[in-house]
């Protein structure tokens, strides 16, 4: 355990149960819902100092310090997992200052780190939901986070903040909810489900589906679809950082790992290093889960989740709320340009946005890795 992390543990909600079940936008019923979440600094008394924080796609609840392990998970929680992923970014003095703010973050409905998802046992049946567990869309996680919020006493956070798909959802929050946030800060995201992201989305839910030990989702705890998965998120991890850097992180030798399949002789150190960041990540995720997360971003749409006729309607619902968008020039997952379009149609709406770009080389997840390109804009924003 690093020396200077304190040591947090996991915690976990509960709602729905017999009598009460929960549906979902599908009309999907789940028996009841568990929210693995954690959460950062001390609520004030009149819980006003409250921020939501939505995580990205593959991220978990453990947003900061240290965690050894989360009970009963299907997957392993490795040494990637046990140090927050934005444990830069929160904490006493960091840029969201636990010595100010009370930071919320939970694992998705549908995800794997504690919270009810495919590989969660289904309290009917004894077993695993596998591919019985229902299909998501991110107004049910939204919905089930807003639970949490209840809760916990919380009827209006200070910010509601997301990056990535995070972004998506904490945009959703705001516009479904603008009486319960005050302000939301939004990194590398945007407000739409581009054609690009979505041919990248469906790549990898053929891989995945593709895989024979994928078994139409019914495959049991341990191997499963590891080629699938594997090759999933070879074809996201490349929009993740900027190409000059993946070049820069390759070995100058090539090395094979252990458990390279297939005929072909790897001809550049750039396909080691994504093989090995592939081999790193599936042990740590469920197949499923990973399905169901990308195939509600697929379905992503704000209008819709809202109850309105268009986009800029939906918008509208944010005027008075103030919003900060962070754009990276290197960002090829959520180009530049979508957070410029964003800005522009939330002003038109009426609402207070300040757009900050950041020049970075190091392409989507400059938002994990540089917290000093960020921190004065979120102070700015909390004030």
């Amino acid at each position: 355990m690093p020396d200077h992390l304190p040591v947090l543990e996991t915690r976990f909600f509960n709602y729905g149960g017999p009598g009460t079940p929960v549906v979902l936008r599908t009309g999907a019923i789940l028996p009841d819902v568990t929210l693995a979440y954690e959460t950062y600094g001390t609520l004030a008394p009149d819980a006003s100092n409250a921020i939501l924080l939505f995580h990205a796609m593959t991220g978990s609840q453990h947003a900061a310090g240290w965690n050894p392990s989360v009970p009963g998970l299907s997957v392993e929680w490795n040494d990637e997992c046990q140090t927050g992923w934005w444990d830069a970014f929160i904490g006493s003095g960091k840029a969201l200052d636990t010595d100010k703010y009370f930071v919320i973050c939970a694992n998705y409905l549908g995800g794997c780190y504690g919270s009810t998802g495919p590989s969660s046992i289904n309290p009917e049946t004894g077993a695993a939901f596998g591919a019985s567990f229902p299909r998501l869309e991110f107004a049910d996680i939204v919905d089930s986070q807003v639970k949490l919020l209840d809760h916990l006493g919380i009827h209006r956070v200070r910010a509601v903040c997301g990056a990535s798909i995070g972004g998506l959802m904490a945009l959703e929050f705001s516009v479904r909810f603008p009486e319960r946030s005050e302000s939301a800060i939004l990194l590398a995201s945007g407000m739409e489900v581009q054609v690009l992201q979505r041919l990248m989305n469906f790549e990898q839910i053929f891989a995945i589906e593709c895989d024979g030990g994928f078994l139409g989702g019914d495959y049991l705890p341990g191997p499963g679809p590891v080629r699938g998965l594997a090759l999933a998120r070879i074809i996201a991890h490349k929009t993740f950082i900027s190409f000059d850097t993946l070049g820069a992180r390759s070995r100058d030798e090539i090395q094979v790992p252990g458990d390279h399949f297939g005929a072909y002789p790897l001809t550049h150190p750039v396909e080691s290093y994504m093989l090995h960041q592939a081999n790193k990540f599936v042990p740590r995720f469920d197949a499923n889960s990973y399905l169901r997360i990308v195939e509600a971003w697929q379905r992503f749409d704000l209008a819709h989740a809202s109850g309105v006729p268009d986009l800029q309607s939906g918008l509208e619902r944010c005027a008075g709320l103030r919003f900060l968008i962070f754009s990276i020039a290197s960002d090829v997952c959520f180009y530049p340009e979508e957070q410029e379009r964003l800005a522009q149609c939330l002003e038109l709406a009426g609402a207070d946005v300040t757009l900050r770009r950041v020049d970075s080389a190091k392409g989507h997840d400059s938002f994990l890795l540089e917290p000093e390109l960020y921190e004065a804009g979120i102070r700015d924003l909390l004030g």
